[in-house]
């Protein structure tokens, strides 16, 4: 495998429990993929969430291109970061491919 090829996987920036981005990445542990089971944050979709700026932003990413589920989980997460926040948060899907080295704990896919 040649360098060009090789994905580092950043780990999701982490948050004060107390900070609002705290709060929020809380709240999304309650979406979960009906697929797996296990919620946006413990499988690492969402990559980050930035209050600090003109149009507040959560970015977040799909376990697969052509999810199913993608319409509801967004709209699950967006509905959640707004009533969270009290305010519209903008959601923006990024074009990374995931995997489990995303996760909080890869091997709670153990067996799968």
């Amino acid at each position: 495998m040649n360098e060009s090829t090789v994905t580092e996987h950043k780990p999701a920036p982490e948050y004060s429990p107390d900070s609002p981005e705290g709060k929020i990445k809380q709240a999304l542990r309650a979406v979960k993929d009906p697929e797996l089971g296990l919620d946006v944050i413990q499988l690492g979709l969402i990559r980050e969430i930035n209050l600090n700026q003109d149009e507040p932003e959560i970015k977040m990413m799909l376990t697969t291109p052509f999810c199913p589920y993608a319409g509801w989980l967004i709209q699950q997460v967006k509905d959640l970061a707004k009533d969270t926040a009290g305010r519209e948060i903008k959601i923006t899907i990024l074009p990374d491919l995931w995997d489990p080295n995303y996760m909080e704990d890869p091997e709670l896919l153990l067996g799968w």
